[in-house]
This record gives C-alpha cells, sequence and structure tokens, in this order.
C-alpha cells in the first residue's frame, strides 16, 4: 500500500506559476511509475504527465506540453509538477497516481488531490 500526499496547490494568476509536490510513503518509491492527473468539475479526470521509474522518461498531455514539466527527487519519495504560463482552464484539482506492475498485474494509488484555482 502506498500513501500520496499532495501539497502545493492554490489561488494564481494567469500567466503565474505553482509547483505542485507529492510524497509517498513507501520504501521502494523508486520503482514505482509515477503521474499527475487533474479533474474539473463535471469532467472526467485527465492525464497531465508521467514519468516512469526506469529510465526517468516524461509524457504529457497535449493541452500542457511546454507548459508543465514532471520530475522526481527518489532520494526524498517526492514527485513534482511545475506549472508554467497558467491559465483559467487548467483551473482543477491536482491528483498524483502512483504505478506498480507485478506478474502482469497493475496497481494504481491515488493521493487526495490539491486544488488549483487559476484566475483571469
Amino acid at each position: 500500500q502506498v500513501q500520496l500526499v499532495e501539497s502545493g496547490g492554490g489561488l494564481v494568476q494567469a500567466g503565474g506559476s505553482l509547483r505542485l509536490t507529492c510524497a509517498a510513503s513507501t520504501r521502494t518509491f523508486s520503482f514505482y511509475n509515477m503521474g499527475w492527473f487533474r479533474q474539473s468539475p463535471g469532467k472526467e479526470r485527465d492525464f497531465v504527465a508521467r514519468i516512469t521509474w526506469s529510465t526517468g522518461r516524461t509524457s504529457y498531455g497535449d493541452s500542457v506540453k511546454g507548459r508543465f514539466t514532471i520530475s522526481r527527487d527518489n532520494a526524498k519519495n517526492t514527485v513534482y509538477l511545475q506549472i508554467n504560463s497558467l491559465k483559467p482552464e487548467d483551473t482543477a484539482v491536482y491528483y498524483c497516481k502512483a504505478q506498480s506492475i507485478a506478474g502482469g498485474t497493475v496497481y494504481d494509488y491515488w493521493g487526495q488531490g490539491t486544488q488549483v484555482t487559476v484566475s483571469s
């Protein structure tokens, strides 16, 4: 079982920046693929960014490419999401996800989310 705690959300003006943090409670953090998702009211949860455990390869949703950067610090069991050039449409609850695959079974763990609100 992995517990994830997000922080760093808040209210920011359009064009501003935030850094979201996700702290994981596991000794094997370095073996988890980590990701960020977001969900706005009345909408489905959308993929934002992902970073693999093995190579640190990153991938991003189309709407955030060039503005968001995901990174991880395995020594601190933490994954970050740097958000720049914020837009009102980035307003959402941002969730952290940890994923492991064992014996062909995928295990996903979610945090409770952190609210990001962007004013125009």
